[in-house]
């Protein structure tokens, strides 16, 4: 199959790729991959044109459901497919999507959508500590989003409203678990073949994760709890997931064998 990938246009030059994924697009073209732009902030139009029957990878910011849909939408307009439907999207990028296929190797989890009741629903939980975030991210700024006390999490909303524009979908609230950060290391999936940066082997934790998610390309993190067990963190959309520990040029290796 004939492989493009889209990334977000800069919002001067709508012809060349935002600064952030400049890199990864000229990574792409190096792979013999065709590269587009598209306007997400303006006339929603792909540069170059897409063509009949390609099949269209996106590399970009995080899109809400509605978002994915109206740019798949437009990729279905131009004759074109995606690589991964909105529903398949949505399995990796929402947590409550991922949380039931995986619950014996993630903390403890409970999502809630009426945010009214959350200081009384917390507080029957019972737990020492709560870490808080929608149904995609959590908070990075300020002072983060873990809380000790369920009257604390009005505020945390407050924040996560004020930094990410929205609350996406509801409220998803994980048990603390001593989880070393240092320790935390994302892997990328494609065709339930997962990838690490260094070419290491990948560990068991994470193939098993790969057969559990029916997505075509995904992350996980995971990361080591202070018994030493491997912990899955963060399951997410490998479309719109950062590169963190990786360059460019390693994330090609999970393209390296895709027909172009």
């Amino acid at each position: 199959m004939a492989m493009r990938v889209v990334v977000p246009a800069d919002y001067f030059q709508v012809r060349q790729p935002d600064e952030a994924f400049a890199e990864q697009a000229a990574a792409f073209a190096g792979l013999g991959w065709s590269v587009s732009t598209f306007a997400f902030d303006g006339d929603r139009v792909f540069r170059p044109a897409l063509m009949p029957d390609e099949t269209v990878l996106y590399r970009g910011w995080m899109l809400d459901e509605v978002g994915y849909r109206a740019f798949v939408g437009a990729v279905e307009a131009a004759d074109a497919q995606v690589l991964t439907s909105p529903e398949a999207y949505l399995a990796a990028h929402h947590l409550p999507r991922w949380l039931p296929l995986l619950a014996d190797v993630t903390p403890e989890t409970v999502c809630f959508t009426d945010l009214d009741a959350l200081p009384g629903s917390l507080a029957a939980l019972g737990w020492d500590g709560f870490f808080v975030k929608d149904f995609v991210k959590s908070l990075k700024t300020g002072a983060g989003s873990r809380i000790t006390r369920p009257d604390q999490i009005g505020e945390l909303l407050e924040r996560m409203a004020h930094f990410r524009g929205q609350v996406e979908g509801g409220v998803c609230v994980r048990r603390v678990e001593n989880l070393d950060p240092a320790s935390e290391v994302r892997f990328f999936v494609r065709g339930g073949r997962a990838f690490s940066a260094d070419g290491a082997a990948v560990p068991q934790l994470v193939r098993e994760v790969a057969r559990r998610i029916a997505s075509p390309f995904f992350s996980v993190d995971i990361a080591r709890r202070a018994d030493g067990a491997q912990r899955v963190v963060e399951v997410g959309d490998g479309q719109v997931s950062d590169l963190v520990g990786w360059t460019p040029a390693q994330f090609m290796a999970v393209w390296a064998d895709s027909e172009v």
